[in-house]
């Protein structure tokens, strides 16, 4: 069946071409659907293409029954749900930096026009009136301070069109160290010395609950008399209350905002009748180039997703090139097997005991690999164990999360016997479950151990797990019980553990076993313990 594209807002020919080398995709493009329309239509499509006007709601996902991926063009993400995307196992993806020149440069011009009092000056001119005089204390950007706070992609883009100007910076940002913060030929300090020295303050930080509000009263009152104050981030960091009580009171010489915490704000907003203030219709990222970088840096991702599997600029799941998932591709498959041998052996009888902790180490070569992926590979495993609805490696995270499941991860750069090593280990209600799996001679995964007893054995099809007394005659009586029942036996790998005197046996079968033949297994002397798991 052929692939299906939709793409619900504007975007160029050139991102459809893109969009378009999928092989035997049908793309289709419908603009301005409504909610409802877009609920009615999303199951049949496997990818989304969108702007910033199409709402992904948690029940346009419910309906999104195919869809695989969702590309934003451009970097926010805050009209699609994340977190339904993440259960439903849908990759979203967007374009980071591809705009962050044109808001960089917008901020710049934002505090160019509020030092120069430009739309003020522009507004009074257009009405007939020649107020030179009035409009002429401005100011120069030449030797004042510039505080940026989120010294990240676009914030570095801001501090060095700041220094070109001749302005020092001053940087606020907790993930940036003093050697970065050298190179960059800013003075890195918290934010109180931002709001203290500044001549200017400019905001590059994402909206978390943290952020929320961050320039408020107490903030605005730390400022220099007559700073300026420009955002080109996200609605929502400045209490726009405050902000306006502050420019009535003259405390600030300007602000500017590109974005609301409301959008559009109301006719009536306070800021709009502030002296100096200017306001933008978000257009920070909104000019010809970057609508098309992200377009296209967006849709080649989908693309290359779509085709490979490569994920490139997720928000939801680790990015993995090309490069690292041919590595690592034995290891994913492994994982994921290992995790759901440990699920299947840790089920207690007939009943469904979920598991509790989920422990993960990684030792040798592959310690030194990105594992997040691995990660999600094994929760993948385990979960689909559990549980009724689909699990894939997008969702298994999230769903680990929502359900209490605690997920630990360990790394080691050496292990004895092994080149790379991945062990899983399980707890629940009835106890602990470990399996230990490994790559050999070409791509092979490999079960290593299972709880104390080391053995080797092939992680694919139907696989029977026996506990027996090391006695003689055991092996004989399962070949014979598994013969008479016409299954055929594929591998069949031992150990033991001599100072129990207990053994293991992994027997891959063609097919499965009936239940009338496990529980003619389990009733062979000396045999303790047949589970038949399904990998």
């Amino acid at each position: 069946m052929a692939m299906r594209v939709l793409i619900s807002d504007d975007l160029s020919p050139e991102a459809r071409a893109i969009l378009e080398r999928i092989p035997g995709a049908q793309v289709d493009v419908r603009v301005g659907l409504k909610p409802q329309e877009l609920r009615e239509i999303i199951g049949g499509y496997d990818a989304l293409a969108v702007r910033s006007a199409t709402k992904v709601t948690k029940e346009v996902l419910d309906s999104a029954q195919k869809l695989r991926v969702i590309g934003r063009a451009g970097t926010g993400v805050d009209n699609i749900d994340l977190g339904a995307a993440s259960r439903r196992g849908v990759v979203v993806m967007n374009a980071p930096g591809g705009n962050s020149v044109s808001v960089a440069e917008h901020t710049v011009a934002l505090l160019l026009a509020l030092a120069r009092q430009i739309a003020d000056a522009s507004q009074s001119t257009r009405g007939g009136k020649w107020e030179k005089k009035k409009f002429a204390s401005g100011r120069e950007l030449m030797g004042k301070t510039l505080g940026v706070i989120g010294t990240g992609n676009i914030g570095a883009l801001v501090v060095r069109r700041a220094q070109a100007f001749g302005m020092k910076v001053l940087g606020y940002d907790p993930f940036l160290g003093a050697e970065a913060a050298q190179k960059l030929g800013i003075e890195l300090v918290d934010l109180a010395d931002i709001w203290k020295r500044s001549d200017a303050v400019t905001l590059h930080v994402p909206l978390t609950e943290q952020t929320k509000n961050m320039v408020s009263a107490p903030q605005l009152a730390q400022m220099k008399p007559g700073a300026l104050l420009v955002n080109c981030a996200r609605g929502g960091l400045i209490d726009e209350k405050a902000l306006a009580d502050a420019l009535q009171a003259g405390k600030l010489g300007g602000a500017a905002l590109d974005v609301f915490e409301q959008e559009p704000p109301p006719a009536d907003h306070p800021l709009f009748s502030c002296p100096n203030f200017i306001g933008t219709p978000h257009l920070g990222g909104s000019t010809e180039d970057a609508q098309q970088n992200v377009a296209t840096i967006v849709c080649e991702a989908m693309v290359d997703y779509l085709t490979t599997g490569t994920i490139r600029n997720a928000v939801n799941v680790p990015s993995v090139s090309g490069e690292v998932l041919e590595r690592l591709g034995p290891f994913l498959r492994l994982c994921e097997k290992m995790g759901a041998l440990s699920g299947q052996l840790a089920l207690e009888g007939q009943t469904s005991t979920a598991p509790e902790q989920i422990e993960i180490a990684y030792a040798g070569e592959v310690a030194e690999e990105p594992t997040a992926p691995l990660t999600a590979a094994v929760l993948k495993g385990v979960l689909g164990t559990f549980l009724a609805e689909p699990v894939n490696e997008v969702s298994a995270p999230a769903l680990a999360k929502e359900r209490g499941l605690s997920v630990t991860q360990s790394r080691s750069n050496e292990t004895p016997d092994f080149a790379s090593l991945v062990t899983v280990r399980l707890r629940s209600k009835p106890g602990m479950t470990e399996v230990a799996g490994t790559i050999i001679g070409k791509r092979e995964p490999r079960i290593v151990r299972v709880n104390e007893f080391e053995v080797e054995a092939a992680p694919q099809g139907t696989l029977l797990v026996m506990v027996n007394h090391d006695k003689p005659g055991v092996i004989g009586n399962v070949g014979r019980t598994l013969g008479e029942a016409q299954v055929n036996i594929a591998q069949f790998a031992l150990a033991r553990v001599a100072e129990t005197g207990r053994a293991l046996a992994l027997v891959n079968i063609d097919g499965t076993a009936t239940p009338d033949t496990l529980e003619k297994l389990r009733k062979l002397p000396h045999v303790l313990e047949v589970r038949q798991v399904v990998l």
